[in-house]
């Protein structure tokens, strides 16, 4: 068998994935209104206790960090992003923000549960197609070990990006998404070698805002309500907008994207986080 007569009903039409970081995103409104009835006595405890507790958060340790984001608009006013090893590390971030005082004042208006992934088309095709050249049979014990080969290899190669730090920058965009998989048009039902092009396509646009926005991409099927979510991290807002529009009008999003609602903040260190709460 070569790989020119492959047909994608001889072979899993799931791409590779690898995944890292488990992530947290949770929005909250600050309840003024009950704040300010504090005296200026308890306000300051509350702070120093919050402040405290987030400034050890927000360290980066091993891949695991925390930072905190003052909204923009009427969608909440902080958000609260989680960077942990596993779900249960991000349940235990939850409840150390629960605890504190400042909990009280805090309201959840939405949350979104992920964890960070890295799809593999070209490296997929390329094994698939070497195995199905050698005759192995998709799932079996060799398939399943080779596999398993491969992703331990992207694993050590993309580490880095697997468990990132929360990146510097001023402004984040975040936005859950799906790719289309009904009416006239599914993703799901494209063949492999069609969704390894338009992924390629799509990326040339992100690879060319390198130097201006970080972008950091989260798998969310079966734990949220859209398939994945997408961070973006930049100095100048603007850049969203300009990054956006122009992957509109590529085909993978043109024909295929849907977008959740779109989330922008500013980073609020923890020692800031009295003046904010303050003004």
């Amino acid at each position: 068998m070569t790989p020119s007569i492959l047909t994608e009903v001889a072979l899993p039409p799931v791409p590779l994935t690898v995944e890292g970081a488990s992530v947290l995103h949770q929005m909250m409104r600050f309840r003024r209104a009950a704040w300010r009835a504090l005296s200026a006595e308890d306000r300051a405890l509350v702070l120093a206790e919050a402040s405290a507790v987030l400034e050890a958060m927000e360290k980066p340790s091993d891949g695991r960090q925390s930072a905190v984001f003052s909204l923009i608009g009427h969608k909440g006013d902080l958000l609260f992003l989680h960077f942990r090893h596993s779900f249960e590390e991000l349940n235990r971030a939850e409840l150390q923000l629960a605890r504190l005082r400042l909990s009280d004042y805090l309201e959840p208006t939405t949350s979104y549960l992920s964890i960070v992934e890295l799809g593999l088309y070209e490296s997929t095709s390329k094994v698939y197609a070497d195995l199905a050249s050698r005759g192995v049979p998709p799932h079996s014990e060799e398939w399943a070990k080779e596999i398993q080969a491969v992703l331990e290899r992207q694993r050590k190669a993309m580490a880095a990006r697997l468990w990132p730090e929360v990146p510097a920058a001023k402004y984040i965009c975040f936005y859950p998404m799906d790719r289309r998989r009904g009416e006239s048009r599914n993703w799901y039902q494209e063949t492999m070698a069609n969704r390894k092009r338009m992924m390629e396509e799509h990326g040339l646009i992100g690879r060319r805002y390198a130097g201006e926005v970080r972008q950091i991409i989260t798998g969310s099927i079966g734990f949220d309500d859209w398939e994945w979510g997408v961070d973006l991290f930049a100095e100048d807002p603007l850049v969203f907008k300009k990054l956006i529009y122009e992957m509109r009008f590529d085909e993978v999003s043109a024909v295929y994207a849907l977008f959740g609602t779109f989330y922008v903040g500013v980073r609020i260190p923890a020692a800031g986080l009295s003046d904010l709460l303050t003004a």
